[in-house]
């Protein structure tokens, strides 16, 4: 049977705040804006920390707090424990215990979402073999174990103990404590000391910004805790080395933990506004650079998988770039690849068609299915990677002229060949029936119909921004957009992109209704980790994520924290409150609230640092009148222009406006 203690309230933290091991500790050691927004941070305050909750096998039930006094016992006759950490985190376990016989068995098995927790792990090696469970062999009497680094496990909530049936009859484990080394942001003591904020009236916003961050968090990790290549053996192993530095941007907590660099296009803006990580940002692009094919090519992810067939991944390393060097104006990074940034861009140059757009024979993607080499999405992405090209060039000594003339072809033969003027949509490639969410989306997202694409400027088509808008509204459903290139699925990274998309076109309410209908729904739901955003779902609301899209249809497999899903955090800085960067470091920089008459959105503030100083801006309405307020460094200028106002130049430094509405 199980015994319990009775137990006092939880406090999670068991040691004071330190690096990971024998990492550097370069990362910030206090939080830039301090302030009550700081309850909706997720991060532990150790990195070492202890269970919040004990629950029962096998249907999840509460049975009580778990307190640094509890000392839960269990049986060969027991299923066992589920001790929930309460959000998601990552890392080395240790457990001390008492043992009344020898060679007993413990069993560990780990799981994010709730609908899983058993006597087995959900699942993350990649392979056809299940992840099982950690068994020891236990002594008798008193002891302690602790996971061999190579099973770590990046992601999880719960954590199931269990006796199996092998084990003596009559065995039973006292469990004394249950420690967890958190091994994500490794390079930081103090994991709560974020370098942007995020504030609002609406407490889902909130939420959902902070999740997108705790999740960023969660996928920054040392570089060698990823995970080995994919084979078919049972268990799991995450003590492959991924790239360059201590630290490392990959896809999910824990899978693939690997650098999946497609999903640096929404998740670095992410970071950037608030952790402020640029170091594993880096670390990571260069775990791409580094491996440049002869022919130009890029992988699509770093080691060990490193396999170069995806055209779209290859643009998204270069619309990385781009987005890192315009949050540090790292000369030396930008410097030390531009010649293999040049060659990257010539391949993909050489594969515009007569048609005189790009055809994408490399056709690993996100996820989506592909109906067409001559691909909107992929030449929605060489327009951006042109775009942004012809602003790195001068930083890095080089004419932008080409880029920008390059940019603007390519832009006409996108219209005449995939807008449908008639739906008032791209179409997934020429003659197609098919209207996907990822170009659309990128359309909106990249100001596709805009003469200044980098600085979302007033002369944006609105009209026809407007239609495509409305296009992607037209396949939400009540928890998300259903994908037209990937039925019954919801893609919170396409949807991402998505929700910049209307931001950027001027629809800032149909934005922030689908934050509050998509992540809203994942951050409220019972069974998923209520701290991070995931990967993806179905339109039923079920795990299923890509189940006939190559992941066997095991919802298990689905990552439950995805840093491509953290599109609120970037956008509701950038464009709910307005306040952006547009020259590197914020030497210049932006401040356009997308709107005053949201309901339950009346004020915000939001702020990040870069290398110059802090930047940070709010607004508040109260009746028929709206204040905008703003706090940058000396010496930047800025564009301040506020709904249905005419914008001006305006010194760093502290400045407000009052409008009446």
């Amino acid at each position: 049977m199980i015994s319990l203690p009775l137990l006092a309230l939880a406090t999670g933290a068991v040691a004071s705040a330190s690096c990971w091991r024998n990492t550097s500790c370069t990362g910030p050691s206090k939080p830039s804006f301090p302030g009550p927004w700081d309850s909706n941070n997720f991060a532990p305050g150790s990195r070492l920390i202890q269970p919040k909750s004990i629950l029962s096998l096998p249907d999840g039930t509460y049975i009580s707090d778990y307190t640094s006094d509890s000392h839960p016992s269990i049986t060969t006759e027991d299923a066992g424990l589920v001790f929930d950490f309460g959000l998601e985190v990552g890392g080395i376990v240790t457990i001390d215990y008492s043992s009344s016989v020898p060679n007993t068995t413990l069993g560990l098995a780990f799981t994010e979402a709730k609908d899983y927790i058993g006597r087995t792990s959900d699942n993350s090696n990649g392979g056809t073999g299940a992840d099982g469970a950690l068994a020891t062999l236990l002594t008798e009497g008193e002891g302690s174990y602790t996971m061999p680094d190579s099973q770590l496990r990046g992601g999880f909530r719960y954590l199931a103990l269990f006796i199996p049936s092998s084990s003596s009859s009559n065995a039973s484990l006292t469990i004394q404590s249950i420690t967890l080394e958190l091994a994500f942001q490794p390079t930081w003591s103090n994991l709560r000391a974020y370098q942007g904020y995020f504030h609002s009236s609406d407490p889902v916003l909130n939420k959902a910004w902070y999740a997108g961050a705790y999740t960023l968090q969660t996928n920054s990790v040392p570089r060698t805790t990823c995970r080995v290549s994919v084979s078919s053996a049972t268990g799991w192993n995450n003590n492959a080395v991924c790239g360059p530095g201590e630290t490392l941007l990959l896809d999910g907590a824990k899978r693939d933990r690997w650098v999946w660099i497609g999903d640096m296009g929404v998740a670095v803006p992410s970071a950037s506004v608030s952790t402020g990580d640029t170091e594993s940002t880096k670390n990571a692009l260069l775990a791409i650079w580094d491996n440049q094919t002869p022919s130009g090519l890029l992988p699509k992810a770093g080691p060990p998988y490193l396999r170069a067939d995806s055209d779209t991944y290859h643009l998204w390393t270069i619309i990385g770039t781009y987005n890192y060097f315009l949050f540090t104006e790292d000369y030396d990074f930008l410097a030390g690849i531009w010649q293999k940034y040049v060659k990257a861009l010539d391949y993909s140059l050489a594969k515009i068609t007569p048609l005189g757009i790009m055809n994408a024979t490399q056709t690993a993607d996100w996820g989506r299915w592909n109906y067409g080499t001559l691909a909107s999405s992929a030449n929605m992405l060489l327009y951006r990677s042109l775009t942004t090209a012809a602003f790195l060039a001068p930083y890095a000594g080089d004419n932008p002229e080409n880029y920008t003339d390059l940019a603007s072809t390519l832009r006409s033969a996108i219209v005449t060949h995939l807008y449908d003027s008639a739906v008032g949509a791209f179409r997934d490639s020429p003659n197609s029936t098919l209207y996907p969410q990822d170009a659309n989306s990128m359309a909106l997202a990249f100001s596709f119909f805009s003469q200044s694409p980098l600085n979302c400027s007033s002369s944006f088509n609105l009209a026809e921004a407007a239609r495509v808008s409305s296009y992607l509204e037209s396949n939400w459903t009540p928890i998300g957009p259903e994908v037209p290139e990937l039925p019954n699925n919801i893609s919170p990274f396409i949807s991402s992109i998505e929700l910049e998309g209307h931001f950027a076109s001027g629809h800032a309410d149909r934005a922030i209704e689908l934050i509050r209908m998509l992540w809203g729904w994942y951050l409220a739901h019972p069974n998923g980790t209520q701290s991070t955003v995931p990967e993806g779902y179905l339109v039923d609301g079920s795990w299923g994520y890509r189940g006939d899209r190559g992941y066997r249809n095991d919802p298990r497999y689905v990552s439950h924290a995805h840093g491509w899903s953290s599109g609120p955090t970037s956008t509701l800085t950038e464009y709910a409150v307005g306040l952006k960067i547009t020259k590197p470091k914020g030497s210049e920089w932006s401040l356009r609230p997308a709107s005053f008459g949201i309901q339950g959105f009346e004020e915000a503030q939001a702020g990040f640092t870069t290398g110059l100083g802090k930047f940070k801006a709010a607004f508040r309405v109260q009746g028929k009148r709206a204040t905008v307020t703003w706090d940058t460094p000396a010496g930047t200028k800025g564009w301040v222009q506020l709904p249905g106002e005419e914008g001006s130049w305006v010194e760093g430094g502290m400045g407000s406006l009052t409008v009446k509405l």
